[in-house]
């Protein structure tokens, strides 16, 4: 009889075991997801905010922008976008304008962000050789942008290092100083400066997702659930052995 106990209750216990092998489980299958706050830089007066969520080398971004400059030559201002990395992993300070024009431009803030590492392209390309190409740029004052993409080696490890930094730029030449305004674009030379310098910068960071913190936080949201589980499954083993000893009991 102690043998039919004892085999009855054994389906419990891997019930149990399943239970406690949950947090971890859950966890490992999770992506993680990054945000940013793009704050002015330069003399733009827009505002944005995006959200990065990796799993594996594949990234889905969110971002929403406003107040930028709307028109250029005409047209819905092109907004070249990219993700910069391996350098300090910040946005620059108004110490990076070296020839006191009174604008950063894209290779002056490189100390600070690094170089271009994966573009934010509407369609198509997203290596940086797309970096300039303002026809899959996304365009006007505010602009809402969604994409999944896969990232490089390079941005994962910008990522993942904390050194990743999402710059958008183009400005409004018209709040420039007379100097910056005769300058060409350090770039591409043929654009003025104000159409690939810096506008709205911003470092990614690893957010909560999902009842999991990244970046070493609390992962007591999955743990809560295998808790939750394991509960459940020692009532169910609670249950069993109480049955189990009626049927002993009625057998005697």
């Amino acid at each position: 009889m102690r043998n039919k106990l004892l085999l009855s209750l054994a389906p419990v216990a891997a019930v149990a075991m399943a239970a406690l092998s949950m947090p971890a489980a859950m966890a490992a299958s999770g992506s993680t997801n990054y945000q940013a706050t793009l704050n002015t830089i330069n003399h733009s007066s827009g505002s944005g905010s995006l959200t990065l969520s990796l799993n594996g080398s594949e990234a889905t971004i969110t971002e929403h922008v406003s107040g930028l400059a709307a028109m250029f030559s005409g047209a819905a201002y092109p907004h070249v976008q990219h993700i910069h990395g391996g350098a300090q992993g910040v946005c620059p300070t108004t110490s990076a304008d070296k020839n006191a024009d009174g604008v950063i431009s894209t290779t002056e803030g490189a100390p600070f962000y690094g170089g271009v590492l994966t573009t934010l392209s509407t369609t198509g390309d997203t290596s940086p050789a797309a970096g300039v190409d303002i026809k899959i740029a996304p365009s006007g004052g505010s602009y809402s942008y969604s994409r999944t993409i896969t990232l490089s080696a390079g941005s994962l490890a910008a990522l993942k290092g904390g050194t990743a930094v999402v710059v958008v730029h183009g400005l409004d030449p018209a709040t420039l100083s007379k100097t910056a305004q005769a300058e060409k674009s350090d770039l591409v030379p043929s654009l003025p400066l104000a159409a690939t310098s810096p506008a709205l910068c911003g470092k990614l960071t690893a957010m909560a997702s999902g009842g999991v913190r990244t970046g070493g936080g609390s992962t007591s949201g999955v743990q809560n659930e295998g808790l939750y589980a394991l509960s459940g499954a020692l009532l169910l083993a609670a249950g069993g052995t109480v049955a189990a000893r009626r049927r002993l009991s009625a057998q005697r």
